[in-house]
């Protein structure tokens, strides 16, 4: 059995930005990451732009510089992993904890290509995101082998009628890149006008190519079923049908409660929130949370540029906690 102080659980920028403020106070946390450090943003479109600058987006005092003020997804990777070494963080990366329980001390269970592992550890920090679970439609057909969750790159659909579902910022940039790559693109989506959400400057150019029919956009659009090369929706209690060779399910995503729960963490079941305190403690004593998790199913209440803080409320609860339980020298 390994002997840590500290777990984070997750890699990302919020994981690894906690991690960092432990390690300003003198300890010496392992980060366990089922994928590799910022795998969520690994899986995000190649040419992904960021809604927030790049100053935003540091963590550990390290400046993060970028060729345009909104930073782009390939000048992220660079800059994480620079700090991860900068930083000597020790992370475990391609190991997934499979549970946490509680004796008198948490028992960590991960395992790593195949082999089992256990650790020992007084202190937990959850950070593991959102972005590993898709929301599902769940409506006939969802789970064919042409339908997808995520989009990385236009270029294998050149010449496909391709099917988006959703109208936020994942799916009109899928949409984006994708009508320039050659791609016959129809977006449907179930609000009755553009999101408010979407970025300001893809906006114009979307509803430009929308407007004059380079973009087929479909409001109020509830699908119903998707065929090996057809999707079926309804407007307003009536159904149609298009011929779909690839479809694009971008409605969103949300935190792994069962993950949390299993530790015995209370969940809201309307708000999807855990229940934590200010300093990020939940009601599990000595486990935490950090980034997008505390948002519950409100995933854009928190992003990287105000998540990457809660690292320094947890680590400075448990500094308080140890100095609190060390012998008092005479």
């Amino acid at each position: 059995m390994r002997k840590e102080k500290v777990i984070v659980i997750g890699g990302g920028p919020c994981g690894m930005s906690a991690a960092i403020e432990l390690q300003e106070r003198g300890f010496d946390p392992l980060i366990l990451e089922r994928g590799n450090i910022v795998h969520s943003i690994y899986r995000y479109p190649t040419h992904q732009q960021f809604f927030s600058t790049s100053e935003k987006l540091s963590i550990g005092g390290i400046p993060f510089y970028s060729t345009e003020r909104k930073p782009k997804r390939n000048e992220a990777l660079v800059y994480y992993r620079k700090v991860a070494e900068e930083k000597k963080l020790r992370i475990n990366s391609y190991e997934e904890v499979k549970s946490v329980t509680k004796n008198e001390k948490f028992l960590v269970e991960t395992v790593k290509r195949g082999e089992t592992n256990i650790y020992e550890a007084d202190y937990i920090v959850v950070a593991t995101g959102y972005y590993d679970s898709p929301n599902t439609l769940g409506v006939p057909g969802e789970s064919q082998p042409h339908v997808f969750h995520y989009f990385h790159e236009a270029h294998p659909y050149y010449g496909q009628k391709v099917a988006i579902i959703g109208g936020k910022n994942s799916a009109v940039d899928a949409a984006l890149e994708l009508e320039k790559a050659g791609a016959e693109v129809s977006v449907f989506y179930r609000g009755e006008e553009y999101s408010k959400s979407i970025k300001p400057w893809i906006l114009p150019e979307f509803q430009s190519l929308a407007k004059n029919g380079y973009i087929n956009l479909i409001f109020n659009a509830d699908i119903t079923n998707i065929g090996t090369d057809t999707l079926t929706y309804e407007v307003d209690g009536k159904s149609y049908k298009e011929t779909a060779d690839f479809v694009f399910a971008m409605v969103g995503y949300h935190p792994d409660h069962t993950f949390i729960q299993s530790m015995g963490v209370s969940i809201d079941h309307l708000s999807g929130r855990p229940e934590f305190k200010e300093n990020m403690e939940t009601n599990v004593p000595n486990i935490y949370i950090a980034g997008v998790i505390a948002a519950g199913n409100n995933a854009n209440e928190i992003f990287i540029e105000n998540g990457r803080w809660h690292g320094v409320d947890i680590a400075e609860d448990i500094l308080m906690k140890e100095k609190m339980s060390s012998p008092v020298e005479k």
